[in-house]
């Protein structure tokens, strides 16, 4: 089964390659490797989450933010190569959460990013990781993750 119909499986549907917003480029390519720019919480444009966590949003709401952020770094995947199932393995996963001061569960948090790589690719799917809580991120986003996958 291809990555998309695993995805409409899921009940999600794949949106439109997030707009660049500033001096930088989606994503870059070097050997088998693909770097993705990091992508927030907004769906064709508009924002889905916005806010700290242990203010605005809760851990669930947060994990649903992170998600977003998948699926988005999912699209800007397909606008780079034309397939999801062009990805032999994701290396690596940083996730950024907007969160209060002390906040400890950013884990948790990036979760809804990494559970859904999991689902859709199998132990291709599995990476490594850093989830960091942060005191702002753009666009008032509540996550923020950036990618590294190896390409077939």
């Amino acid at each position: 089964m291809s990555i998309e119909a695993k995805l409409t499986a899921l009940g999600l549907t794949l949106p439109n390659p997030p707009a660049v917003a500033g001096s930088y480029v989606p994503y870059v390519r070097t050997g088998n490797l693909l770097y993705l720019a990091g992508t927030i919480s907004a769906l064709n444009g508009q924002m889905t989450h916005t806010g700290q966590v242990g203010a605005e949003q809760t851990v669930q709401t947060a994990y649903e933010s992170a998600k977003i952020c998948a699926l988005n770094t999912l699209a800007n995947i397909k606008a780079a190569t034309g397939s999801l199932d062009s990805v032999k393995q994701f290396v690596l996963v940083t996730g950024f959460v907007n969160a209060v001061s002390g906040f400890t569960d950013s884990p948790a948090v990036i979760n809804g990013a990494s559970e859904l790589f999991g689902q859709l690719y199998g132990d291709a799917g599995k990476h490594a990781r850093a989830a960091v809580a942060a005191a702002g991120l753009p666009k008032g986003s509540t996550v923020e993750i950036q990618v590294i996958v190896e390409l077939k």
